[in-house]
């Protein structure tokens, strides 16, 4: 029915404005903007300024009337399943507008974006600004939300001002693969807090974490990734759905993410019914599914710390209690999300800090919950479509390389021709050799350290360059030279060896109470490191301090401004707004779009170094409210104190200021480690550094050594992902108190589930961590940190880099990289924003070579040469067929090897079938140096190469 006049007054809720085709909804099915709320007579303002302009300017065109009154209000262009109100959130960034033009923003009104319970009086007063307004939504009888009557005539408008607004708003990102995989809209209606996310996030966080410790034990070992529960979880959640929603459903309201109001009749329902009510609320979207996988994501790693118990009970023989592995487990994983929290003005909220590994999980929820599909270069296939191929594609295609022809992985087919040759092996060798044949056919070994497709080509030139001058120049010279003995050893390994070339024997350096016995060490050997080894050590000296001087360099002077900023607004945002360079198209004088223009190379130049600047994606933020830092410090000092706790009340023999030094360190390097990863997407570890410091400061004592670097390095690595999650929370406009609820929630679940199941094993699974344990189970991992803590706990770091020895050199690595950046910074601080001088980074260039060991030079030459392909060649050829598929590629990619791993490993190689299964295509990349790790210089029998 089409209401009349005295069934809707449509100048007093929602304005019939020249040019803009809305029909007014049916007032039966109406949500949004009531007839007395103020937003109507904010949008009424509009109308009667335009009628005021245009009396005063009577000459003035329709079309110069509407682009005014445009300028002013912003489009809805798009809308989720289950929103009624949606809004870019987007300011103007280029057009000045003065306040006596714009009446409401020196008044009073209330601001359609507040935060909950927050004064009207406290309306955001920002410069040149839009400010959304809702749209009247038709909802169905079942609750489906439906606004196509009004929708489409918004839409048709905006397609007729502006071709592109609905993917590139003003103030929108200016990083092309931020545009390419994120929304600019939000669906602020959507459900988030529901039964169902809850369900399947404990789902996810209980078998993810639990399944992952128990073969974290194993060799060969198996991981469930989180990709793998991000294309699981989407068919269950529309399972869900269909399950326990019911046509007559009524209709039910979320403000924030949160239930709030549904059908008062539901309290005189049958328990059933009502219990079946209860589990349907909202429906299946996208934040929903982002809530799981940050679950996920946060939970599927096993802790650490589970490693430091395995080591203490199997290796050291102690007998720990169970809060004990408690206590140790939840403050170590907790921890890092106190300092990622506490730093989220600088790692989070800026748009230059866009965390590229991120955008492979937004573009994977745009590609499921979004029906969008544009043509791209000339492709018409939908993301959904194209992401099913390649996933499918991928599964099936690692069956050759993961079970059938495994020589497809190891590809050193130039070492075939001439397996015995140790120089030949050594330089295009893929297991212990350099890789300077870069090529392979499984995206297991190209995505070793992480997709290609992820990481800015500007990015991954650092890290070749870092290759070709440590390990494809330096390295092979330096190995066939001798030095410091490295000729005896393979040229990449990533054992430790003794004087007669082969793997080091921790266990004749100990005594029967694993104490150092230096009579048994003189009388053994020295460690030797091969020379990559050595390298490896020295460039993560290098990258450390470079780590430190270019965050410093390039942006301390931001880092110091926000700080003086949140001092004096007592931790709160700022209402003051600085926004992005405007990333849209130029426009003819008809406002007409101009040519596409391929992406400004220098846009993710990663040398932007603002962090007071927002993009739309801050803006849109801004309605939900903030998770204070209170909790956050909360949460550290209540952590902290269950740390002080496990190190003076137990045998750890690490001293309550050694917990303190610990993290301190984390608290320093945190911000420069986070900046590298959000930019760059590689992580600058401080595994090495905390183990050098705790051998020094506290020597001989093992198990110190081993918490030590737990709660150093565990605390930076855990709040880095946290921070990354923070960020995916940010792209998908998550609440940030529900946000830390998931996160806290799925952190917790992980951390009791871990220690469930590792006391089931210790208790039921006889020589568990031993060679003779059952079916594999021989603690690999474990293994090699307790021979770490053996080398720097109690051998120490003043046998390896003190005075007089062999590798004292690599001291010097930490100089290089403390002077390199200035040099660097003052040279190109000058330059334009595209020169060359502004995107080297040299924490990348020394801080990703801390992968080898284990990773090879395949991992690296193969890797680049793709990400070169795909984020150089391709997406200047291709821009629009880049921005559409190259992030549903990747996610296919990554989600296909995931899934053919585990079918493999389940299907296949634990049940037995494969044994005895061998040709020519299983066999011959073992033949020869390459696999066999052969030395460059051989050592006769009783021979030593030290002596």
């Amino acid at each position: 029915m089409t209401p009349g006049p005295s069934q809707y007054n449509h100048q007093d809720s929602f304005p019939l404005v020249t040019g803009l085709r809305l029909r007014p909804p049916d007032p039966d099915t109406f949500i949004g903007t009531p007839a007395h709320d103020p937003n109507s007579s904010r949008v009424k303002r509009h109308s009667e300024d335009d009628t005021h302009n245009s009396t005063v300017y009577p000459f003035r065109s329709i079309w110069q009337q509407f682009i005014q009154f445009m300028s002013r209000t912003p489009l809805i262009p798009e809308s989720g399943s289950s929103s009624n109100k949606l809004s870019y959130g987007a300011l103007p960034t280029n057009h000045a507008v003065a306040e006596e033009d714009v009446p409401f923003l020196n008044e009073d009104p209330s601001n359609p974006i507040r935060k909950p319970d927050e004064p009207s009086a406290h309306t955001l007063q920002l410069q040149n600004s839009w400010e959304s307004i809702p749209i009247p939504t038709r909802v169905t009888s079942n609750g489906a939300i439906r606004r196509k009557a009004v929708e489409d005539d918004v839409i048709s408008v905006a397609d007729e001002a502006t071709d592109d607004d609905d993917d590139d708003p003003p103030g929108n990102s200016h990083y092309p693969q931020v545009r390419a995989s994120v929304s600019t809209s939000d669906n602020v209606a959507a459900s988030v807090s529901t039964p169902r996310m809850w369900f399947l996030s404990l789902l996810c966080a209980f078998l993810g974490s639990g399944t992952n410790l128990f073969f974290s034990l194993r060799y060969p070992s198996v991981a469930i990734t989180p990709v793998i529960a991000l294309v699981v979880v989407h068919p269950l959640g529309l399972a869900w759905d269909c399950l326990f929603k019911r046509d007559e459903d009524p209709i039910e309201i979320f403000e924030y993410g949160i239930f709030v109001e549904g059908a008062a009749e539901g309290r005189s329902m049958p328990p059933l019914a009502r219990l079946r009510r209860w589990l349907a609320q909202g429906r299946w979207n996208e934040k929903e599914h982002a809530c799981v996988y940050i679950s996920s994501n946060v939970s599927f790693g096993f802790a650490f710390a589970t490693d430091v118990i395995v080591e203490q009970v199997k290796f050291y023989k102690q007998d720990l209690s169970i809060l004990y592995q408690i206590a140790l487990t939840i403050s170590t994983q907790i921890l890092g999300y106190s300092f990622a929290g506490l730093t989220r003005r600088f790692l989070v909220r800026p748009p230059s800090m866009i965390w590229p590994g991120t955008l492979l999980s937004t573009a994977m929820f745009i590609t499921m919950h979004k029906s969008e599909n544009k043509t791209a270069n000339g492709w018409r296939i939908t993301r959904w479509k194209f992401f099913l191929l390649i996933f499918f594609g991928a599964f099936a295609w690692y069956f050759l390389p993961g079970l059938l022809f495994p020589a497809l992985s190891y590809f050193s087919v130039v070492t075939w021709f001439a397996p015995q040759n140790v120089v030949i092996a050594n330089l295009f060798g893929t297991s212990s050799g350099l890789g300077l044949f870069p090529w392979t056919f499984d995206w297991a070994q190209i995505a070793y350290i992480g997709s290609p497709l992820l990481t800015p080509w500007w990015a991954a030139a650092n890290v070749v360059a870092g290759l070709v001058i440590i390990m494809w120049v330096v390295a092979p010279v330096m190995y066939y030279k001798n030095a410091l003995f490295s000729a005896y050893l393979p040229i990449l390994s990533s054992s430790v060896f003794d004087n007669t070339g082969k793997p080091y024997d921790v266990s004749r350096i100990l005594t029967p109470d694993f104490l150092f016995d230096r009579e048994k060490y003189d009388s053994y050997s020295k460690v030797y490191l091969p020379i990559t080894y050595a390298l490896a050590y020295g460039v993560q000296f290098a990258g450390l301090s470079a780590l430190v001087t270019h965050t410093a360099c390039w942006y301390g002077k931001e880092i110091w401004q926000v700080s003086q900023q949140s001092v004096t607004h007592g931790g709160k945002e700022s209402a003051s707004y600085r926004p992005v360079h405007s990333s849209r198209r130029p426009r003819d004088l008809n406002g007409k779009t101009a040519a596409v223009r391929s992406f400004d190379s220098s846009a993710d130049a990663g040398i932007d170094t603002s962090m007071q600047t927002e993009d739309v994606h801050s803006r849109l933020m801004r309605r939900y409210e903030d998770a204070p830092g209170s909790w956050y410090l909360a949460t550290f000092f209540a952590m902290l104190a269950i740390g002080i706790f496990v190190v003076e009340y137990y045998p750890i023999y690490l001293p309550w200021y050694g917990l303190l030094l610990a993290l301190g360190i984390t608290a320093v390097l945190f911000i420069p480690v986070g900046i590298v990863m959000a930019i760059t997407n590689q992580h600058s570890s401080l595994y090495l550094i905390c183990q050098i410091i705790c051998g020094t400061v506290f020597p001989g004592r093992p198990v110190a050594n081993m918490v030590f670097t737990t709660y150093c390095y565990i605390s930076s690595a855990q709040g880095v992902k946290f921070s990354s999650d923070l960020k995916l929370g940010h792209y998908m406009k998550i609440p940030p108190k529900l946000l830390f609820q998931v996160q806290m929630f799925a952190t917790l679940v992980s951390s009791f589930t871990q220690i469930g199941v590792l006391n089931w094993m210790f208790a039921n699974m006889p020589s568990l961590c031993s060679p003779d344990a059952i079916n594999g189970f021989s603690c690999p991992l474990a293994r090699v940190h307790f021979n770490g803590s053996i080398l720097w706990g109690v051998v120490g770091p003043h046998r390896f880099f003190g005075p007089g020895a062999l590798y004292r050199p690599l001291i010097w690595f930490f100089l290089i990289g403390a002077i390199a950046p200035m040099i660097i910074f003052a040279v190109g601080r000058k330059k334009p924003l595209n020169s060359i001088w502004r995107k080297i980074n040299l924490p990348v260039l020394f801080g990703s070579l801390s992968w080898i060991p284990p990773a090879t030079g395949l991992n690296f030459s193969i890797w680049a040469v793709v990400c070169f392909v795909f984020n150089s060649v391709l997406r200047r050829r291709k821009p629009e067929w880049w921005g559409k598929y190259s992030m549903t590629l990747s996610a296919a990619l990554d989600s296909g090897l995931a899934i053919g791993v585990v079918v493999i490993f389940f299907g296949f190689v634990f049940p037995g079938w494969m044994k005895g299964f061998s040709w020519w295509g299983t066999e011959v990349y073992k033949q020869g140096c390459d696999w066999n790790a052969c030395p460059y210089k051989m050592l006769e029998p009783g021979e030593t190469f030290d002596r």
